[in-house]
């Protein structure tokens, strides 16, 4: 290890502890510098770039510094500024690995056929480019969709892998069998399609820039020159392709310093590899391992709660974090309550107490290990006048497939609902695009009728194509009999049938994307939420209500959001809920088996717990509404994994923490503690499988749960109805214009409907609105 030349009291080494300190001093050599949460790694990042520019150790154009999000690069730019001034200016290699991939590509991008003004392509531009792809190929869209391939294509691309390069099992996966369909052919396709436009994706950045090192050494040797030290914010969530080039460039000289945690490794999902930072060691052999450990942000309990559930992750290097502040602090609450509705009674009122005892909201948050938690607390915070704020996301009922939903709902509930109507009539597609929703909008208006009567009316003549007319005559009759239906089903059970019968929730089914399993959970959220109401009308009714919540104009905001957004955040009071097995962990953790899995949903609860400065509490529930039904639930694995001296149990259920201690009593190594009471429970991806089971409700009496007996919704069937009655001034033998089919003779009058034989395109059935006499 070699260090740079002192300097005389540099204000960057001002008030950094020794393992800091030593992170700036250590310029030499690979360096890997493992910071927990709260441990100032920003400070000392930044410290330590502001040491090798002032100690003349490179120039400014001479370092790579790389972060993973344009707010870490803004902020580590801001804070360079404030330590060496205008020098921070000159550091054109400062920021996002895209940014400064794309960058370096310009300047060699015809070594891979681009132009030096290459476009790079946002996402609507690439799936728009992949339909194309996909419809060449002769499939399907609906059965292949663009969007899963897009996926599989960028997940190729993070592992840096080109069309040759992708596993036969896996470009098998998309396409069907026929030659030219699968994944990888495909994504060749694609490839030649966006060299042809000069284009890129984000993806191709960084895989462009691996192709040409490994085709041009020439190019890779005058970027090892050129980069003196490498600098990695975050090394935990570096997938394959970042790990490669970055390895490539630091081959030489060897000095990288890598910061990051292993123990918040949590974007699996993203394409990050955790391998990536426990390997460091074996990539750099002589690597200099610093831990900062001394945390700034919690109390002593919450540390040692944190270290505690940690430690029982295998797949780490390992460090304990601690606080130079002695001072007593609160140990981590657990606390068991009956089911989901009162965990959010028990949130708003803790909340409301830190309040009245001078906490501001804004030093509070929910964090939720799925989007679709966030419901029942944003009811109960509407009902007690709470104000809050979703971080990450969009309230519950704003979110788009929540609104979709909805939109459904309305149109049954009241027919003529325009707003309703136009949102949902091609979603999903059914045909009916911009031309066929002119005409409709354009028949409206000249019947002064809402857009659904509008609708009907046109159903049955000439004015849109014959495959649109089918189409909206047969979503018309779904919703006749939808309207139907209401009569007799409850309107919870009414929502699955719609949802599943309009193709809406096969829809998301067939979509690949990350988001696409968060919109069915928060489908089958919103049909549990239904139940809680008497009748379709008031449930409509209080969605407008909470859409119209004046509490959120308030100045301080109680913030709800997932553990993944919290990430790099810290409040005074955390409140962490839905710790029960197959919430947290996830079910599909627990169903992919195995430590993998596993471990990164504790590295999840080890990132949500350390959040908290002051307290964090822990909230698990006994029962659970699954899928529409209620089941008992099991404390979170990860609950017993904390150290029982940092944990204050406590029930609001009679017996107080003993179900809790029971719940765990089998819990231990080589063992499954939850045995089979999870099992069976109905628990899977799919809709259909949740649209089997009825909802239930705890019964009035000694909590029993019983069926559901939630009176039908009061909408009742009631058609479309059009005006029938004809113009006065038409008749069998007038010459008249159409607008699209031209000049023609009416032949038979059928109240508002008339039979024409156009000069040009023959007989058509066509509304007199659309007419003019010509004579």
């Amino acid at each position: 290890m070699a260090s740079s030349p002192a300097l005389t009291s540099p204000a960057w080494l001002d008030g950094l502890n020794p393992p800091q300190r030593q992170a700036v001093l250590t310029t030499e050599g690979p360096v890997l510098i493992l910071a927990g949460a709260g441990t100032g790694k920003t400070r000392a990042l930044t410290a330590r770039l502001a040491h090798i520019l002032y100690s003349r150790l490179a120039w400014p154009s001479e370092v790579l510094a790389v972060t993973f999000t344009n707010k870490a690069a803004r902020e580590m730019r801001h804070r360079m500024e404030m330590l060496v001034g205008e020098m921070a200016e000159g550091m054109p290699f400062l920021g996002t690995f895209h940014a400064i991939a794309a960058r370096m590509l310009r300047r060699h991008a015809g070594l891979v056929g681009l132009d030096a003004n290459f476009t790079i392509l946002d996402t609507d531009d690439q799936l728009r480019l992949l339909k194309q792809v996909v419809a060449e190929a002769g499939l399907e869209e609906k059965r292949w969709p663009a969007k899963q391939l897009a996926g599989m294509i960028d997940r190729w691309k993070n592992r840096g892998e080109l069309p040759t390069d992708v596993p036969p099992g896996e470009s098998l996966s998309f396409g069907d069998g026929t030659p030219g369909t699968a994944g990888a052919t495909l994504y060749a396709r694609y490839q030649q399609r966006l060299a042809a436009l000069n284009a890129a994706d984000f993806g191709d950045l960084l895989l462009h820039m691996l192709t040409i090192f490994d085709q041009h050494p020439d190019v890779l040797a005058e970027w090892r020159k050129r980069f003196k030290y490498i600098l990695v914010d975050e090394y935990q969530d570096t997938n394959s392709a970042q790990y490669r080039w970055l390895t490539l460039l630091a081959a030489d000289r060897r000095n990288i310093a890598c910061v990051g945690d292993d123990d918040q490794s949590i974007y699996s999902w993203r394409g990050a590899e955790v391998a990536n930072i426990l390997r460091f060691e074996k990539d750099f052999p002589g690597a200099t391992v610093i831990k900062l450990e001394q945390n700034y942000r919690s109390t002593a309990p919450i540390l040692a709660a944190a270290n505690g559930l940690i430690a029982h992750n295998k797949g780490r290097i390992g460090k304990a974090l601690f606080t130079g502040d002695t001072s007593a602090g609160e140990p981590i609450k657990v606390i068991g309550v009956w089911d989901g509705p009162e965990e959010a009674r028990l949130v708003g009122d803790k909340a409301e107490q830190l309040a009245r005892d001078g906490s501001s909201l804004n030093d509070m948050a929910i964090l939720v290990r799925a989007q679709f938690q966030t419901r029942a607390f944003e009811d109960r915070f509407v009902s007690i006048g709470l104000p809050y704020k979703i971080v990450g996301g969009f309230r519950f009922y704003e979110r788009a497939e929540i609104r979709d939903a909805l939109a459904y709902l309305r149109i049954v509930a009241s027919p003529n609902d325009a707003l309703a109507f136009e949102r949902i009539v091609n979603v999903p597609k059914r045909g009916l695009g911009d031309k066929a929703m002119g005409a409709l909008h354009a028949q409206a208006r000249r019947m002064d009728r809402p857009l659904p009567q509008a609708a009907a009316s046109l159903v049955d003549t000439d004015e849109l194509t014959p495959a649109a007319r089918r189409s909206l005559k047969a979503f018309l009759a779904d919703l006749a009999r939808w309207r139907e239906q209401a009569a007799d089903l409850p309107h919870a059970e009414l929502a699955r049938v719609i949802l599943e019968e309009s193709g809406y929730v096969a829809m998301w089914q067939a979509d690949k994307s990350v988001e696409a399993d968060g919109r069915l959970e928060n489908l089958i959220e919103l049909t549990r939420a239904m139940a809680d109401y008497p009748s379709l009308t008031a449930f409509l009714e209080h969605v407008s209500l909470v859409m119209d919540n004046d509490a959120n104009d308030a100045s301080e905001k109680l913030t709800i959001m997932t553990l993944h957004a919290a990430k790099g955040l810290e409040f005074d009071h955390v409140f962490l809920v839905g710790w029960e097995e197959g919430v947290f962990p996830s079910q599909r953790a627990m169903d992919e088996g195995g430590t993998k899995a596993l471990e990164e949903e504790r590295r999840l609860a080890y990132v949500g717990i350390t959040r908290a400065r002051r307290s964090a509490t822990i909230i698990h529930a006994a029962n659970r509404q699954i899928y529409g039904q209620w089941t008992a639930a099991i404390p979170s694995r990860f609950i017993s994994e904390i150290p029982p001296a940092h944990v204050d149990v406590s029930s609001t259920m009679s017996g107080g923490p003993s179900l809790w201690r029971a719940a765990l009593a089998n819990s231990g190594a080589g063992g499954d503690p939850f045995g089979d009471v999870q099992r069976g429970t109905g628990r899977g991806p799919g809709w259909a499988r949740a649209a089997q089971h009825g909802g239930f409700a705890r019964d009035a009496g000694g909590g029993r749960l019983a069926a559901n007996r939630t009176p039908a919704i009061e909408v009742r069937a009631s058609a479309v109805s059009v005006g029938l009655k004809g113009r006065s001034d038409v008749a069998v033998g007038a010459r008249v214009f159409h607008t699209k089919f031209g000049n023609g003779t009416v032949t038979a009058i059928d109240g508002n409907k008339l039979e024409i034989d156009f000069e040009h395109a023959g007989a058509k059935r066509v509304l007199d609105s659309f007419i003019e006499i010509v004579g």
